[in-house]
């Protein structure tokens, strides 16, 4: 064998595995399809203005029409961030007509651990209990028990800033210091708190070092300076990310072997001993092919570039993809409902602002249908957003001018409140990937082909969560409230899509077991969002980190028992 493990990806998964694998002795070797990205030396667009750039900080429009018609539709897309997000063009999929869905992805060293939003929220028994519960979706083969232990341990190494609130639903964590709400912020804090006994406003949870520690600084890893730069990357390594973090923690014991411009295109199965024994690789300049082995092996590809692989390794055994006698891999693709909230005016504190560019929101946890079904709907929503108060620009559409006109540009505008719903899409199993018939990317491989699409229930849950936050916020004392669904948003662009390879306690019905291993191939493991049986509603990634760490610890165990 040349390694004891690959990993395949180097995103939040592919991060951990590679920590976790080299930390514990394992010759290790990560695998990744794009580009090499050095940390602070790649971070083309860190510490520009926007007067620094030709479009102030806007990608041109002929670029990313031509060549980044879905990557253009993500938040964080802009002239500075663009080369972390991949050339649409050069990397097609196909989509089910009359069903689009935004597949937003990066192909470098790292992943989308450089351009993720850092919100980290644990889910609890209200979320692995779900499925069984309301019988939407097959058991979750563990409980936050099972999880606690490993959230502390990859809060405490990633660093998340945050503050322990008591909430049976959102698990407390080993956090840092909370960032501040800012003066409107703790108002409505304090209003919500006098009207509701369900509803709890919070400090966003983040992956920012408020206060670093020696585990920190002894990676060179520095205090967040709230600049708002973050997709940019992060020279002082404040915010998470694989560069930042786990990939220097690997590197330092000297287990790691770093693989980039490699495409993996299948799982080499030996169907004498029912083992996978490496990985088919092309490189991605030349096209040429070479097969690295292993004893054991992560896919950690993200949840659609995992998938993708898995249902190219096809072979006697596995005729529809690696793994999948259940017939379930590709299925239960979810994402979570996005793009759905509400806004108003806080009238007063005119005297008051805030300073720097925090680098988190409020959360709202969830509120509905904690103890089953009570709303039209099944699951529920958290909130995220902010309050802030309009700049100059906000005078920029009114006519005017002179003297007064020109003064009236020194003066903020009212503080306006926004929040959005996050809401949690149910396992579906109509929605699904496979490989397209006859597409064929430009290394020969099958393009995935999604059909994907919100439920009834999707819909409903979308169009109460701006009838709830309409009303709250007027309840609020929020002036001139306006509710906003936007219904082009389609699923993909929460950029948390999960669930196509998804742990269940039934072979017959799942793809891995509790320990993220295959049901049918013991030393394959999956641990990035297509394990996920259910979405929940709060931000995936922190679950991903735990799961790869849990899985890593398992695997090891067996590994140094001989048993794989």
């Amino acid at each position: 064998m040349d390694f004891d493990a690959i990993v395949v990806g180097s995103g939040i998964s592919g991060g951990w595995a590679a920590k976790e694998f080299s930390e514990k002795g394992m010759k290790t070797l990560v695998i990744e399809r794009g580009r090499h990205v050095e940390h602070i030396d790649d971070y083309v667009g860190e510490n520009k203005g926007p007067w620094e750039m030709p479009f102030r900080d806007n990608v041109d429009r002929k670029t990313a029409d031509s060549d980044h018609e879905i990557q253009k539709l993500c938040y964080a897309f802009l002239d500075s961030t663009k080369q972390f997000f991949v050339n649409d063009k050069e990397h097609p999929y196909s989509q089910e007509e009359g069903k689009p869905f935004s597949w937003i992805r990066g192909h470098h060293l790292g992943g989308r651990s450089l351009t993720w939003h850092r919100q980290s929220y644990r889910l609890g028994d209200l979320d692995f209990e779900a499925n069984k519960k309301d019988g939407h979706g097959v058991d979750w083969p563990i409980r936050y028990a099972d999880m606690k232990k490993w959230y502390d341990h990859v809060e405490i190494f990633a660093g998340i800033s945050g503050s322990k609130e008591g909430i049976p639903h959102l698990p407390d964590g080993e956090f840092l210091p909370p960032m501040e709400l800012n003066c409107v912020e703790k108002e409505i804090q304090k209003r919500m708190a006098e009207k509701y006994d369900d509803r709890q406003l919070i400090i966003g949870r983040c992956a920012h070092l408020s206060e670093p520690q020696k585990i920190h600084t002894d990676l060179g890893r520095g205090t967040c300076q709230a600049r708002d730069q973050c997709q940019r990357g992060c020279s002082f390594g404040a915010y998470f990310s694989s560069q930042s973090a786990t990939l220097p923690a690997a590197r330092l014991t000297g287990n790691m072997t770093v693989a980039t411009d490699s495409i993996v295109h299948s799982i080499v199965y030996d169907p004498k001993t029912n083992k996978a024994t490496g990985v088919r690789v092309i490189d991605s300049k030349t096209k040429e092919t070479k097969t690295y082995t292993a004893r054991v092996i992560f896919m950690c590809a993200s949840t659609l570039g995992t998938t993708q692989v898995m249902l190219n390794s096809t072979s006697e055994t596995f005729q529809n993809g690696f793994g999948n006698s259940s017939g379930a891999l590709g299925h239960y693709l979810m994402d979570h409902l996005y793009a759905q909230g509400a806004k108003g005016e806080v009238p007063g504190f005119e005297d008051r602002y805030y300073h720097g560019r925090r680098a988190t929101g409020i959360y709202i946890p969830r509120f509905q249908n904690l103890n089953g079904k009570e709303e039209n709907f099944y699951r529920g929503f958290g909130y995220q957003g902010s309050a802030s108060r309009k700049g100059w620009k906000a005078g920029m559409s009114e006519k005017g001018f002179g003297a007064e006109y020109k003064e009236g540009f020194k003066t903020p505008g009212p503080w306006e409140f926004s929040i959005s719903g996050f809401g949690e899409m149910l396992p579906d199993y109509n929605n699904n990937v496979t490989l397209h018939k006859t597409k064929k990317d430009q290394w020969g491989m099958a393009q995935l082909h999604i059909d994907c699409a919100y439920g009834e229930n999707d819909w409903t849950m979308r169009r109460e969560i701006v009838n709830v936050t309409v009303k709250m916020l007027e309840d609020l004392g929020l002036e001139n409230v306006v509710g906003f669904l936007d219904e082009s948003a389609n699923p993909g662009i929460g950029i948390h899509e999960m669930g196509t390879a998804r742990m269940g306690r039934d072979p017959k019905t799942s793809v891995l077991n509790a320990h993220n291993q295959c049901h049918d191939v013991d030393n394959v493991f999956v641990t990035d969002g297509s394990a996920m049986t259910s979405s929940a509603c709060q931000n995936p990634s922190l679950t991903y980190m735990a799961l790869t760490a849990r899985a890593v610890d398992y695997a090891v165990t067996q590994m140094k028992a001989n048993i794989l």
